[in-house]
């Protein structure tokens, strides 16, 4: 078996366990196949997949901009690669995608729901844009082993230049939106990875990663498929990686530094430890191997290179993606077996993808020896202790099939079916806010919350006849109940009628023909209105009318009620437009805000749990 066969074999192996483990996740969802949770929703699908995944396909916007725009014809040959790997690499970054998402199929909601105010909007339209424009540009090579298609190829390589500016200013727009999505979380980041320029940042290491993405896929297939090594053309492009990597890390520590945020990276904290090897062996150690001209022509030295360069911007993404993001919101973090089982398969498909182009279509200058087609020729072997599979190509289909299938029911075979079930939404208890003058709201006690200041809402709303506004209900024999009360679930509807109890001779041991009438159908819609026995079950003034006993969630409840008081406010109040913005209550965390003796991380705070001022007195006692 030679080196491609022996590849193969291995890919596919991947490749079937990774469709065993995607379809029991499809079937049973994220919660039964990952070990993600609401503190750490993105785990390896974002960072590796997606965020790692869209810069490792940069070197399709990277290639074609030195060879159409720097006029760079000597890098023509590696052109058609390169802009297939991009193509590969987003195809896995949407696939990837649809894994992650908890409903995959309402992924085309983008296209019709526009949100143009979110960085996750300009990336996923840029991303499809540049995808359906990558498939153009590729599209000419398979499209000229058939005549049939000549007149669709002239034309799509008639407009090439067009497409290939269309495609480098989509990616560039992109790699650097990636970072303008980080932006919005200040005080969740770790300081050393939060910038105000990250989408700077994260452009330069795009660029830095696709020069060395586009070396190292021409080591690996040369080494593969026994090809010559373009040692010339690679060591040109490990010069340039030297100026891109030495802007990177300058650009980097200097916005360490004016933030005064350098002696973070000392500290000894497992988030320095990261840091500095992220820069070292990504940065550092590769500015250094391609700074001497020997090393840039080695072999050797180019696969140490490359791999390294890969590696710490990976790393880099994985870091800013959530994993330096776990020590500031307390939660830990490893991905499943099976999360990265699916990670691996959609690599491995890819990986296999890009053999198929590059066997059967005209992607490389020198067309490579299929590894599958030699003349069928007789087995020289003792047919009593070996078997002829057949021809090369015939065998080939054959080992790999067996290969998918053996390791497709090992998977099936190892899901711990007790674990695996479709469990739904978990049911989250609230409970009652915490304070006195000023009430701590935090449902599910996890120490996130909105500082409410009880009296001067009071004060603000007309005096004790508005606490209607809020109170708009009371159970039996109450007054002014608890929000906490009817809403009892913080993300799903509750049973605020509570129809099991009042029938139970436990509880209100009713009969039903006291709340049905006989003869009708015993429905909420025919049943008596509640408060022809709760007289003061709804009190004068309430602004919230009830057409059904069904209670929305905890959190519903509270947005509903605040952001249309706010939005009322906002309106006849001069000044107060800003009350409807989520920010007007979740705030953002300034220092006087955080618990006594929360340490400064250089000029940013470093959140520690508590968000709102006087959360830590609010927490020891209940209503």
């Amino acid at each position: 078996m030679n080196r491609v066969q022996a590849a193969k074999s291995i890919l596919w192996v991947v490749v079937g366990f990774a469709a065993a483990v995607g379809i029991t996740r499809m079937i049973y969802g994220l919660g039964a196949t990952t070990n993600l949770n609401d503190a750490t929703p993105w785990g390896l699908w974002i960072g590796f997949d997606v965020m790692a995944g869209v810069a490792l396909a940069a070197g399709g916007f990277v290639i074609t901009a030195i060879v159409y725009i720097m006029k760079r014809e000597e890098f023509r040959p590696i052109v058609k690669p390169a802009v297939l790997t991009a193509f590969l690499g987003y195809i896995a970054v949407i696939i990837s995608l649809l894994f992650d998402l908890g409903l995959p199929w309402n992924i085309w909601h983008m296209l019709i729901f526009w949100n143009p105010h979110s960085p996750l909007f300009e990336v996923g339209w840029c991303v499809m844009l540049y995808t359906t424009v990558l498939l153009l540009e590729f599209s000419p090579v398979p499209l000229e082993a058939s005549s049939r298609y000549a007149k669709i190829r002239t034309f799509l390589l008639r407009f090439r230049f067009p497409l290939v500016m269309l495609g480098i200013m989509l990616s560039t727009l992109h790699q650097s939106s990636l970072g303008s999505l980080f932006l919005i979380m200040p005080y969740k980041s770790y300081p050393l990875w939060y910038s105000d320029i990250l989408p700077i940042l994260f452009f330069i290491s795009a660029v830095a990663l696709g020069l060395m993405m586009i070396t190292l896929e021409s080591l690996v297939t040369s080494h593969l498929y026994r090809r010559q090594v373009e040692t010339e053309l690679l060591s040109k492009l490990a010069r340039a990686s030297v100026w891109v990597l030495s802007i990177y890390v300058l650009t980097k520590l200097t916005e360490i530094v004016i933030a005064g945020e350098s002696s973070l990276i000392f500290n000894g904290s497992w988030e320095s430890i990261l840091f500095i090897v992220e820069i070292t062996i990504g940065v550092l150690a590769p500015i250094v191997i391609f700074s001497i001209p020997q090393f840039r022509r080695s072999q050797k030295w180019l696969w140490a290179g490359s791999v390294m360069v890969v590696f710490g911007m990976v790393f880099n993404r994985i870091n800013v993606g959530g994993l330096t993001m776990m020590g500031i919101t307390g939660d830990s973090y490893f991905p499943s077996w099976m999360e990265i089982s699916i990670s691996a398969g959609v690599v491995s498909a890819a990986v296999l993808v890009f053999f198929f182009a590059v066997e059967r279509f005209h992607v490389w200058e020198t067309p490579p020896r299929h590894p599958e087609a030699e003349p069928t020729s007789r087995p020289r072997f003792d047919r009593v202790s070996q078997v002829w599979l057949g021809a090369p190509s015939v065998a080939g289909r054959t080992k790999y099939s067996l290969a998918f299938l053996f390791s497709f029911a090992v998977a099936v075979a190892i899901v711990p079916g007790n674990e695996i079930q479709s469990k739904g939404a978990v049911t989250v208890p609230t409970m009652p806010a915490r304070g006195g003058d000023t009430l701590f709201i935090d449902g599910n006690r996890d120490l996130y919350g909105v500082a409410f200041k009880h009296e001067m809402h009071i004060s603000q709303n007309g005096q004790k006849q508005s606490c209607v506004l809020c109170h708009h209900m009371n159970i039996p024999m109450d007054k002014q109940s608890g929000c906490y009360r009817c809403h009892k679930s913080m993300y799903q509807e509750s049973d605020a009628f509570g129809h099991q109890w009042h029938s139970s001779p436990r509880g209100g041991n009713i009969a039903c023909v006291q709340c049905h009438e006989d003869g009708r159908e015993r429905t909420a819609a025919s049943a008596k209105k509640c408060d022809n026995c709760h007289r003061d079950l709804l009190p004068d003034g309430a602004r919230i009318k009830h057409e059904r006993n069904i209670a929305p969630s905890y959190v519903d409840a509270m947005h509903r009620l605040c952001v249309d008081c706010h939005k009322e406010k906002a309106l006849t109040l001069e000044g107060k437009g800003d009350l409807a913005r989520c920010a007007r209550c979740h705030e953002t965390v300034p220092p006087e805000y955080m618990s006594p003796g929360a340490p400064l991380l250089g000029n940013r705070p470093y959140f520690n749990r508590v968000m709102m001022p006087g959360a830590e007195s609010l927490l020891k006692a209940d209503d």
